[in-house]
């Protein structure tokens, strides 16, 4: 039966074990969800479709430059084939090579510019973070490209993500220090594939982050769905092409869902406050940006689709309304 995963189904073909890798099935859904709330009550049609073609494309591109990923094969328009890890127990301490194979309990984040929408500029704006906790010498401008990209860390398994340190990060992962190094090597190497393809076409690759399993060889693995719009943060003159665009049209509207206070003050999740869902007018726009954006990067191009261009002024449109 297949498993709700976030914007994806998880169907498990072959279950993993210590020793071996099982096999496991992506269904790239037409869901979204922002605010760490899980899925919208919406659905954007074609998404879903137009982030697998990406994935597989990135996959294939990140292969080729010789990052290894998870990825086995495509199964057709939205589902994909790919090695399944187990998923560590926080309640048993953290995971160890030794133990076999497993998914990381850690995303690995980076930062190549700090666009509107940045979780930095909030956190420094609060004070939870100082720009030399993430190598900045000064509090960074909004929109500002960094001489080299940031990395940090942050937690998966718990109810709402947190940054961690370095330190924690390496705790969390059971790595040593060589297999904590690889970690921030293989980021920055398929971080410089997916930014140098999205500026060649005149695409900024913002952040985003990663999520890495460790083989039962010893390896690390690249994991998730690498480089799409769930992932990473795209920008196409000046506007967000995904999950950003539709943070913002909630935030201007008044309709953003505080999770994080709503699990800090103990509010069980079946009494949080519903969602509002979009305007009916603004699903064919989504449609149209995750369309565009998955055509213009995979250059696979169908015939409904509009130019970039057009999608993404509709969408700097529909939220200033």
């Amino acid at each position: 039966m297949p498993v709700l995963h976030s914007t994806k189904n998880l169907e498990v073909l072959q279950a993993p074990t210590a020793a071996k890798e099982g096999v496991g099935v992506f269904e790239y859904t037409d869901n979204y969800t922002v605010f760490h709330y899980g899925r919208m009550p919406d659905q954007i049609p074609g998404k879903g479709e137009a982030t697998c073609k990406m994935a597989v494309f990135n996959f294939q591109l990140l292969e080729e430059a010789g990052v290894r990923t998870h990825f086995r094969r495509a199964l057709g328009p939205n589902r994909i084939e790919f090695t399944l890890a187990r998923l560590p127990d926080p309640a048993a301490g953290p995971p160890t090579p030794e133990a076999g194979s497993y998914l990381l309990p850690l995303q690995v984040l980076f930062r190549n510019e700090l666009p509107p929408g940045s979780s930095v500029h909030r956190r420094l704006a609060a004070g939870t973070l100082t720009p030399a906790e993430v190598g900045l010498q000064a509090i960074p401008a909004v929109g500002e490209q960094l001489e080299q990209p940031v990395i940090e860390y942050a937690t998966t398994l718990e109810p709402v993500n947190r940054f961690t340190t370095p330190a924690e990060a390496q705790t969390l992962s059971g790595l040593g220090d060589n297999e904590f190094r690889a970690i921030r090597e293989i980021t920055e190497k398929a971080n410089n594939v997916l930014t140098a393809h999205a500026r060649s076409l005149g695409l900024s690759h913002c952040d985003g982050k990663f999520e890495f399993l460790m083989a039962g060889d010893g390896n690390l693995v690249l994991a998730d769905s690498p480089g799409t719009p769930d992932e990473s943060r795209l920008m196409f003159n000046g506007v967000h092409c995904g999950k950003q665009a539709l943070r913002d049209w909630y935030v201007s509207q008044g309709h953003e869902i505080p999770t994080g206070k709503l699990i800090a003050e103990g509010v069980p999740r079946d009494q949080w406050p519903r969602p509002v869902p979009l305007p009916p007018a603004f699903l064919p726009v989504m449609s149209d940006l995750y369309r565009s954006l998955s055509e213009t990067w995979t250059g696979q191009h169908g015939r409904s689709a509009p130019g970039l261009s057009a999608a993404t002024q509709a969408v700097a449109d529909t939220i200033s309304r």
